[in-house]
C-alpha cells in the first residue's frame, strides 16, 4: 500500500471494486428488465420500491464506510486490535438495525409503498416487490457493510466474489421465476432476496480468509467512541444516500403530478428506469474511486501525503475520462437502452429517452466531485465530504425539482438532474484546489 507505484495500485484495487459496484447496481437492472415485460405498472412498482433499497444502501454504506475507513487508518498505523474491534461493531450494529426495519415495515407493505410515492394503481406491484426484500433487509445491509470493510482493507477481491456470485444467481432466478414459473413481481422479489442471502454468506466467508480482519462476536464491544468514529467516517455516505432516497421519492411524486392525464404510471416508470440506468453507469466511476480510497487511507495513516495527492489527481482524471466514454454511449444508444426495459409504451419510451440524453450531457462533470468527496471521507474531513456528497441529490437537486416544473411542466422534471450535476461540479472546484495544495504543502 505504501510502496507500489500509485497508478498501478489504484487500478489494481479498482478492478474488483468496480466489478462489485457494477454488480450491486445490476441487481436492480435485472429485476427491472424482467418485470418490464409484464406491464408499465409493474415497472413503476419496482421503480418506486427502489427508494427503500436506497435506504438500506444508505445504512449499509454508512456502517461500512464508517467502520472501514477507521479500519484502513488503523491498519496503516499497525493498530490491529482496534481494527478488529471496529470490524465487529461495524458488522453487528447494522445487523440489528436491519432486523428492526424488517419487523417494522414487513407487515404493512402497502402503506410503505404509498410513502415511497406509489400511485394507487402502482401500490399493489410495489408492495408485492417489497415482500421478500424487506425481510432480507438485515442481510442486505450487512452485505454492503462487509463489502466496504473488505474493500477498505485492500481485500476487494473477496467482496467481488460475493457480489458477482449473487448477481449471477439473481439473473438465473429471475429467468426461472418470472418467465418460466410465472411468478411475476413476486418472483423478482424472491430472486433478489435469495441472491442477497448467498452474497452475504460469501462476504462473511471473505472476512475469515487470511489477510482480512475477522468478524469476532467477542469483539462486539459497542462504545460511544466507536460510534463516533463510524459517524465521522460514514456521515458523508449516509447524508448522500438519505438525499438520494429523498430525491427519488420527490421525483416519483413530481413525475406523477406533471405527467399527461392518465399517463402517470408511464412517466414514473420512465424516470425509474433512467435512474437505475444512470446508477449502473455511475457504478463504474464509483468503483474506481472506491479502489482509490484504501490507497488514500493507508498512505494518509502512514503520513505519505505525496502518494495521497498523486492517487487523488490520477483517480479524478481517470474518472472524468471514463465518464466521457459512458456519457457518449448513453446518449447515442438511449433508445435501445430504454427499450431493454419496456418497448410497448410510447409515452414511457419518449420520456425515458429524453431524460436519459439530458442526463448524459451533464454526467461527464461528476468525476471531480466524486473523487474529492471520497478523499475527504477517508482522511476524516466529514464536514467537507458531507457538503459535496449532498450536493448532487440534495442541495442542487431538490430546489430545481420544486421550482422549475410549476413553470415548464414535465420538462422541468427532466432538467433537474443535469442542473444538479453541473452545479455540483462548480461547487466542488474550490474544495479540489484546496485539498490538492494542502497535501502538496504537508509533503
Amino acid at each position: 500500500m505504501t510502496a507500489t507505484p500509485v497508478r498501478r495500485l489504484v487500478l489494481r484495487l479498482a478492478i474488483p471494486t468496480t466489478i462489485s459496484m457494477m454488480v450491486t447496481s445490476l441487481y436492480n437492472i435485472v429485476d427491472a428488465a424482467f418485470v418490464g415485460h409484464l406491464s408499465t405498472e409493474a415497472t413503476a412498482g419496482i421503480g418506486v420500491s427502489f427508494s427503500y433499497m436506497i435506504v438500506v444502501q444508505a445504512l449499509g454504506f454508512f456502517f461500512g464506510h464508517g467502520s472501514g475507513n477507521y479500519i484502513s487508518r488503523e491498519l496503516g498505523a499497525k493498530r490491529h486490535a482496534t481494527a478488529s474491534t471496529m470490524a465487529a461493531v461495524g458488522f453487528f450494529t447494522p445487523l440489528l438495525v436491519g432486523l428492526a426495519m424488517a419487523l417494522g415495515f414487513g407487515f404493512n407493505l402497502p402503506t410503505l409503498a404509498r410513502l415511497l410515492g406509489a400511485t394507487p394503481d402502482v401500490v399493489p406491484y410495489a408492495a408485492e416487490y417489497l415482500r421478500y426484500i424487506v425481510f432480507a433487509t438485515p442481510l442486505m445491509m450487512t452485505s454492503l457493510t462487509l463489502n466496504n470493510q473488505l474493500r477498505l482493507q485492500g481485500n476487494a477481491r473477496y467482496g467481488m466474489v460475493g457480489m458477482v456470485t449473487g448477481a449471477v444467481l439473481n439473473i438465473f432466478l429471475d429467468a426461472l421465476f418470472i418467465p418460466v414459473l410465472g411468478w411475476g413481481v413476486t418472483g423478482a422479489s424472491l430472486a433478489t432476496a435469495i441472491s442477497q442471502t448467498v452474497c452475504w454468506g460469501l462476504l462473511l466467508w471473505g472476512t475469515m480468509r487470511d489477510g482480512s480482519v475477522h468478524i469476532n462476536p467477542r469483539k462486539f464491544l459497542p462504545t460511544w467512541r466507536a460510534y463516533y468514529e463510524i459517524l465521522m467516517g460514514g456521515l458523508p455516505s449516509l447524508c448522500r444516500q438519505v438525499f438520494n432516497c429523498t430525491s427519488a421519492i420527490c421525483l416519483n411524486y413530481a413525475a406523477a403530478h406533471y405527467a399527461p392525464a392518465g399517463q402517470a404510471a408511464s412517466v414514473v416508470a420512465a424516470f425509474a428506469v433512467v435512474t437505475r440506468t444512470m446508477m449502473f453507469a455511475f457504478s463504474f466511476v464509483l468503483g474506481v474511486n472506491q479502489g482509490f480510497q484504501p490507497v488514500a487511507g493507508f498512505n494518509y495513516g502512514a503520513k505519505r501525503y505525496d502518494r495521497v495527492r498523486q492517487s487523488y489527481l490520477f483517480t479524478a482524471s481517470v474518472s472524468t475520462a471514463l465518464l466521457l466514454a459512458i456519457s457518449a454511449a448513453g446518449f447515442i444508444f438511449a433508445p435501445e437502452i430504454i427499450r431493454l426495459y419496456r418497448d410497448q409504451d410510447p409515452v414511457m419510451l419518449a420520456v425515458g429517452i429524453k431524460a436519459l440524453r439530458y442526463q448524459c450531457v451533464a454526467f461527464t462533470l461528476i468525476g471531480l466531485p466524486t473523487t474529492t468527496n471520497m478523499l475527504f471521507q477517508v482522511i476524516r474531513m466529514p464536514i467537507r465530504s458531507t457538503l459535496i456528497s449532498i450536493g448532487r441529490q440534495g442541495l442542487f437537486f431538490l430546489p430545481p425539482l420544486f421550482l422549475l416544473p410549476p413553470f415548464i411542466g414535465l420538462q422541468g422534471v427532466v432538467l433537474t438532474q443535469p442542473i444538479a450535476d453541473a452545479t455540483t461540479f462548480l461547487f466542488s472546484i474550490p474544495f479540489a484546489i484546496w485539498i490538492s495544495r494542502k497535501l502538496k504543502i504537508e509533503n
